[in-house]
């Protein structure tokens, strides 16, 4: 009989681990190994969500279907909603809403994570996101159909609330584009509300200075230590009780991982990631791995653990697919390690800026940096081509990229 690896989710830590899987199987035999791979999605296609905060967020998505067919990966359209670790099995809904089961061997949850919203007044209805593709193609509808509306400041004024990674890269995005949209020269004002005291709290020190620089020269207010306290229709009001008028407020505040991570046993982090061993075991729960944004993996021997983030999952992907194969063929695991850590962060037209290591040291920015974020946003991060050598190249938990700095 055969064995079965079942993959929960088709992002960058699905996606790969299931190429890994299957590039371990063929060097172990292959179909005679009797080990199939299975990946569950909503659909065949891997959306690349670190560029949502770009224009054409709608075509920011790379098809599967070829790849997974050339690399003998097996694709069942649906969504998990209930995984029961005792009878290894899950539970999938697809789009009719019809049910089926799935009894797995080995599975891998990789079903990445979404944005908290808390209940602030009015956050739900009048607030947009670019957290998923829908979301940043209707939050573009939205900028578009501006220009159709009457002057205002209300009209003119975009509140971006949260001053981390995707608040930043939003933020001084959006003055060029609402200039585009509006008219070359109109007078637009973009807010980042953030309740830290300092942009981009999670970044730290090193690349604030280059933040802050850009920040000014595009003409983003900050509105720092003050969190928002509601929002309505034309605007919010902050916890300090200012009101900003706005007809346009993006939530960027808080992630969390994938609520499938609570039905599974086990030691969680305080974003619902599920803590795993160095093979990306969950180690409360037999038979289960964990990789993406919902996995908390230490990365190294300092303390460090893994981000949510592509860069870290896709390693996470590579290493869990691999480690669940080789746990299967009762061969030598590999335990996961990324000691190294780079950051590239997009800054609009100004540019961006890259750092290297876990504190950050700024290694580029301006044009040099922004140059180095479109190849990561055009090129690295993109599945491999459909050709199955290719891809089982990439799938090895030992492929590395060169340091971002020396992309440039």
């Amino acid at each position: 009989m055969s064995q079965r690896i079942v993959v929960v989710g088709a992002g960058f830590a699905g996606m790969w681990s299931a190429i890994a899987a299957m590039r371990l199987i063929d060097l172990n035999g292959g179909e005679a190994a009797g080990i199939e791979v299975i990946v569950i999605a909503p659909e065949p296609r891997l959306v690349v969500r670190p560029r949502l905060y770009e224009a054409d967020a709608a075509t920011m998505s790379a098809p599967l279907s070829e790849l997974f067919h050339v690399t003998g990966v097996q694709f069942v359209k649906g969504t998990v909603d209930t995984i029961s670790s005792e009878q290894r099995e899950v539970h999938i809904v697809d789009p009719s809403g019809a049910r089926s089961t799935l009894s797995y061997d080995r599975l891998i949850v990789a079903a990445g994570s979404r944005l908290v919203r808390p209940d602030i007044p009015g956050l739900r209805d009048h607030t947009f996101s670019i957290d998923q593709l829908e979301e940043a193609a209707e939050f573009e509808t939205h900028l578009s159909s501006l220009a159709s509306l009457p002057p205002s400041p209300a009209r003119n004024t975009v509140v971006v609330v949260g001053g981390g990674f995707t608040g930043i890269e939003i933020g001084t995005e959006l003055p060029a584009r609402l200039r585009s949209i509006l008219a070359e020269g109109a007078d637009v004002r973009v807010v980042i509300v953030g309740s830290g005291v300092e942009i981009g709290p999670g970044l730290g020190p090193g690349p604030r200075p280059v933040i802050l620089e850009a920040l000014t020269e595009l003409g983003v207010e900050l509105k720092l230590g003050a969190a928002v306290a509601s929002v309505d229709a034309g605007g919010v009001i902050t916890t300090r009780g200012e009101r900003i008028e706005a007809l346009t407020v993006v939530w960027t505040a808080g992630p969390e991982a994938s609520p499938l991570t609570k039905q599974i046993n086990g030691k969680k982090d305080k974003y619902g990631r599920l803590h795993v061993d160095s093979d990306l075991r969950v180690t409360a729960t037999k038979g289960i791995f964990a990789a993406g944004d919902t996995a908390s993996a230490a990365t190294d021997d300092d303390n460090n653990y893994s981000m949510m983030s592509c860069q870290h999952a896709m390693r996470l992907g590579r290493s869990a697919g691999h480690n669940a194969a080789a746990d299967l063929l009762n061969i030598e695991t590999q335990p996961y390690s990324q000691p190294a850590l780079g950051t590239c962060l997009d800054l609009g037209p100004w540019g961006a800026v890259v750092t290297e290591g876990w504190d950050r040291k700024v290694m580029l920015s301006g044009s040099a940096a922004k140059s180095v974020k479109q190849t990561i946003n055009g090129v690295l991060i993109y599945p491999p081509n459909a050709n199955r050598a290719e891809a089982f190249a990439a799938a090895d938990p030992a492929f590395t990229i060169p340091a971002l700095s020396s992309i440039a």
